[in-house]
């Protein structure tokens, strides 16, 4: 046996146990990571460039602030999230809602150019027996999304009283009545008129009245703050002194109206 024999065989070996090691390596990123949702956000870091997939239990759709829009490529599948960041970005608090269920859950996301950040997340609740059992405020409580919330906050400033109705699952919550800066320049004055809270989101009703003497198209895209959804009861303005020259903007958030704002 030649003296390079045993080195070829050491080689060998060490290239053997290399790969054995990187299969190992994948396989154990590949195996999905598994998180019990207890109302608590789930921070979940991702690197750029790199996919990762969030699997929810049922077809979910995805809330994202507008300060990741840019930077952050969302896609949903069923019940399945794939998140890929573009560029390095610090926490941001993004919402999750099932979308028969109401179910909604918050994920605190970062993403940073350290690779690895991978592996697939499982978000699962807790099945016990109980669960399988809603009383009648629970799951109107679960049913409340976006819409339902905007036609709730309508109702209150727009129907008759004799046609309003309480809602259990839907609570009063305390507004600041002070104007705000909600619509960039001065053509328009905004103040909130009533806030509430259901399925763990909000709704605020704000005053919105023209001041100039032109007539003012209005933009979701160009309010200022965090919003899941901003519905308009009326889309443009009339000249300021026109009966018309007032309408009301109705906004969802996953906080509160000053915290959101």
């Amino acid at each position: 046996m030649s003296r390079s024999q045993p080195l070829r065989q050491s080689i060998t070996f060490m290239i053997i146990l290399l790969q054995i090691l990187a299969q190992l390596a994948y396989a154990e990123s590949a195996v999905p990571q598994r998180i019990q949702w207890q109302k608590t956000p789930v921070a979940i870091a991702l690197s750029v460039g790199e996919e990762r997939l969030l699997h929810f239990r049922a077809p979910v759709s995805v809330g994202l602030p507008a300060t990741v829009e840019s930077r952050l490529r969302t896609q949903t599948v069923n019940g399945t999230v794939y998140l890929m960041a573009k560029v390095p970005f610090g926490n941001s608090r993004v919402m999750v809602r099932e979308i028969d269920s109401g179910q909604t859950y918050l994920l605190d996301l970062n993403a940073n150019t350290v690779t690895g950040h991978t592996q697939p997340i499982i978000i699962y609740l807790e099945e016990t027996a109980n669960a399988r059992y809603q009383s009648p405020e629970t799951d109107h409580r679960a049913q409340h999304d976006p819409v339902s919330l905007t036609r709730f906050a309508a109702q209150q400033l727009y129907a008759p009283m004799r046609l309003l109705s309480a809602v259990p699952a839907i609570v009063r919550v305390p507004v600041q009545q002070d104007p705000v800066a909600l619509v960039p320049g001065n053509a328009i004055d905004a103040k909130p008129l009533a806030a509430w809270r259901g399925g763990g989101l909000y709704v605020t009703a704000v005053r919105l009245r023209n001041r100039l003497k032109i007539a003012q198209i209005l933009d979701p895209r160009a309010l200022r703050g965090k919003w899941l959804t901003a519905t308009f009861q009326h889309a443009r303005l009339l000249p300021a002194g026109d009966e018309a020259d007032t309408t009301a903007v109705y906004l969802v958030s996953a906080q509160a109206f000053s915290a959101s704002l």
